[in-house]
């Protein structure tokens, strides 16, 4: 029997120690053990009282396992020897009385006294749960318990009777029965223990107790419906070697604690929080918008596109879909075949001349005729008049002058007057004759009233004969209309006269 409990002690003990941040510690104290005995026999309140506790001891190791990385709670196993039992004292005073058959009898006064030790020894195995709470910077405060298997080791019977001058027995048993049935001990005890107390760094000091579940003992010569075993004592114990810290909780083990991952259930780099890298381009892939092509930062992880493959991203490539080399920002030597380097060209996609830099002659007016042989480079106009516009013909202009006097409004107001509905139709059958022709109405006024309300009467005014044209079919992007209020007097505007003048509307035309 005791060698398959030390074989069974040895397999706790491995198993304890293989466990990642296990600590073991030895442990003694001392206790006091009875045993809770209810039985049929008579007198039995009275006889109990003649039952002491047994003082003993306890010796062992225990094995403390925290049940998670930042977990106040503990798993405690370990083995420990255990005295259990307990003593029986009795003593009166006694009279013995002598009867002789050819004399009186005897009496003699004298002392009876009668001692028995009830010793059993066990091997604990505690399945403790255990609650740890911090209470300073090395002081815990412990409390906890669970089911405990006590094995049989060893005991004895041991009882003395004296009366005081008159006899002595004693008789000692240290080879128990063990097993089921009756007149033997249960080789496991079932029981339910508890604990609490303080840690103070390696060293931890605790109050505990135990109780059977069932009968240890089943009596031979009376009925016993309870017999238990009952032990309360002080522990004290010290763990071996330096605690291991505890390690933080890394659910995905790639060394980065979950505290600090940012990816907690995916494996990654500490350089990138504790997030995978698929391509390894230091673009974490939670970030990554291409987690299978490397790219820069700066684009999410992908790589820039690159339509010529000349190996100038499209974003530096000047000539994105012509390779070239990087020192030509991605450009042929001369794509524009100038003559001039790209690095010296201004216009590197358009043929040029070397005094403007690789770029084309400028042509202000986009008429097609360059500055240089530009007559009129602020003017559109046609080559075979040198840039210029064509010269309007007299009677054009001289028609135009003469409606544009004739041309009248209602006083104070926008409205044309009926007489000026034929002199605009005029205007407008000449413009429509002479599809290339440009007008630009301008409206006037005198320098009575404020200067706010001439200019808006001036270009109401002036947007009322624009409008009459186009509804006569003048194309709109042939007109323009401006008002010029009091801005452009035709003379100073002292007499009456002289401020019906500068009331006016000027028609100027020019060819495109």
């Amino acid at each position: 029997m005791k060698r398959y409990l030390l074989t069974l002690i040895l397999l706790i003990s491995l198993a304890a120690v293989s466990r990642a941040q296990v600590r073991i510690a030895l442990q003694g104290g001392l206790h006091n053990s009875t045993i809770k005995e209810q039985n049929d026999l008579p007198f039995w309140d009275l006889e109990k009282q003649s039952y002491k506790p047994r003082t003993g001891v306890h010796v062992g190791f225990l094995a403390d396992i925290p049940l998670g990385p930042r977990s106040p709670f503990y798993f405690q196993s370990g083995v420990t020897f255990f005295n259990k039992g307990r003593e029986y004292q009795f003593s009166k005073d006694s009279t013995v009385v002598y009867t002789f058959p050819s004399r009186p009898d005897s009496v003699v006064n004298t002392f009876y006294s009668a001692n028995r030790k009830q010793y059993i020894n066990y091997i604990d195995i505690p399945l403790n749960l255990v609650f740890k709470q911090r209470i300073g910077k090395n002081a815990k405060f412990i409390v906890g318990g669970g089911p405990y298997f006590s094995f049989f080791y060893s005991g004895s019977h041991k009882s003395e009777t004296l009366v005081a001058g008159v006899s002595y027995e004693s008789e000692e048993n240290e080879d128990l029965p063990v097993g089921k049935g009756e007149g033997k001990y249960q080789t496991i005890d079932v029981g339910y223990n508890a604990l609490a107390g303080f840690e103070f760094g390696r060293v931890y000091l605790t109050a505990n107790f135990s109780q059977s579940f069932s009968k240890v003992y089943i009596p031979d010569t009376y009925n016993a419906s309870s017999y238990k075993h009952h032990v309360i004592g002080g522990t004290i114990g010290i763990f071996l070697g330096k605690q291991t810290p505890r390690k933080p909780a890394d659910k995905d083990n790639d060394g980065v604690p979950d505290s600090k991952d940012k990816c907690p259930d995916q494996a990654g780099r500490p350089e990138n929080g504790g997030c995978p890298d698929t391509d390894g381009d230091a673009v974490p892939d939670k970030d990554d918008a291409c987690p299978g092509l490397a790219g820069p930062i700066d684009n999410k992880g992908c790589p820039y596109p690159d339509r010529d493959n000349d190996g100038v991203p499209d974003k530096d490539d000047n000539c994105p879909d012509q390779p070239g080399k990087a020192a030509d920002k991605g450009c042929p030597a001369d794509s524009d075949k100038d003559g001039i380097p790209y690095e010296l060209d201004a216009c590197p996609d358009k043929a040029g001349v070397a005094r403007y830099k690789g770029c084309p002659v400028p042509d202000r007016d986009g008429d097609g005729i360059n500055d240089e042989d530009d007559k009129c480079p602020d003017v559109a106009g046609k080559a075979e008049n040198n840039g210029c516009p064509a010269e309007v013909k007299a009677e054009v202009k001289k028609a135009m002058d003469l409606a544009a006097k004739r041309i009248q409004f209602r006083v104070n107001s926008a409205v044309l007057t009926k007489d000026s509905y034929g002199v605009l139709n005029k205007v407008a059958i000449l413009m429509n004759e002479n599809p290339d022709l440009q007008l630009a109405v301008g409206g006037h006024t005198s320098s009575d009233g404020s200067a706010e309300t001439n200019k808006r009467l001036s270009e109401e005014r002036a947007e009322a004969v624009k409008q009459y044209l186009v509804a006569e079919g003048v194309n709109a992007a042939r007109i323009s209309a401006t008002g010029y209020g009091a801005n452009k007097p035709l003379n100073p505007g002292k007499t009456a006269a002289e401020k019906a003048l500068n009331r006016r509307v000027e028609l100027e035309v020019r060819n495109q």
